[in-house]
């Protein structure tokens, strides 16, 4: 048995319409697996973060002064990350909790990790700790270093968010054909099993287009009957 051919234009539009709603319900399910332990297939591209944490804030003995621990803060970042903060939010708290770790204790490592001058970012250091004005060196080399830990951050972040959508459309696909299937079966539609996943296969890309592509065919076939009447 295949697929039933649209009739009309209208029945072509609902179609597409129909296959859409199936993908967006798909990538709804997905986003509701957040209440998973650990956030579920929210987790997808933190590794990309927790590298990048755990090689700007090494671990060092007494906390560095700072009482801020790799691990306390790859648990609050994690938590932004799954609760979908904005990714430049998200970017300037890490930064900001990096920098609450710049000391002299640990200027060193993370002078070696951004590429700047360990000495003079010590000195820096030195300075914020005791309230001291930065000299004119010393600012340069603060101002280069908040600017190569940002792009650190949002290179980071930006290899995240692309491995979570990755993932979430993976997952989407699964869930989009396991929906069509399911309702084939409960249905008891003429439809066969692998037409049933070959709908839940396209549901996903479609999902975002699906407005657009109706509106589009619907406006190609009345320019076509316009064309026609001429």
């Amino acid at each position: 048995m295949q697929i039933p051919l649209p009739k009309s234009m209208t029945e072509l539009t609902g179609l597409i319409a129909a296959i859409g709603a199936l993908g967006t319900a798909a990538f709804g399910l997905v986003d509701a697996f957040k209440v998973l332990p650990g956030g579920g297939i929210s987790r997808a591209g933190f590794k990309f973060i927790r590298q990048t944490i755990r090689k700007l804030a090494p671990k060092v003995a007494a906390l560095d002064g700072s009482g801020l621990s790799p691990d306390s803060m790859q648990f609050t970042l994690l938590s932004q990350w799954i609760n979908g903060a904005a990714t430049t939010d998200q970017v300037n708290i890490a930064k900001s909790l990096i920098k609450l770790r710049l000391t002299p204790d640990t200027a060193t490592a993370l002078a070696s990790a951004t590429g700047v001058d360990a000495n003079v970012l010590t000195q820096v250091a030195a300075n914020i700790r005791s309230g001291t004005a930065l000299t004119s060196a010393q600012s340069d080399v603060y101002g280069r270093f908040d600017l190569l830990l940002t792009t650190l951050l949002d290179q980071a972040y930006q290899r995240a968010d692309q491995r979570y959508r990755n993932a979430a459309k993976a997952a989407a696909v699964v869930v989009a054909v396991l929906l069509a299937v399911v309702a084939r079966c409960v249905l008891k539609s003429q439809i066969s099993y692998p037409e049933a996943a070959l709908i839940g296969l396209i549901a996903t890309p479609i999902a975002p287009i699906a407005k657009d592509l109706a509106s589009a065919i619907q406006t190609a076939s009345q320019t076509l009957q316009a064309v026609k009447k001429v």
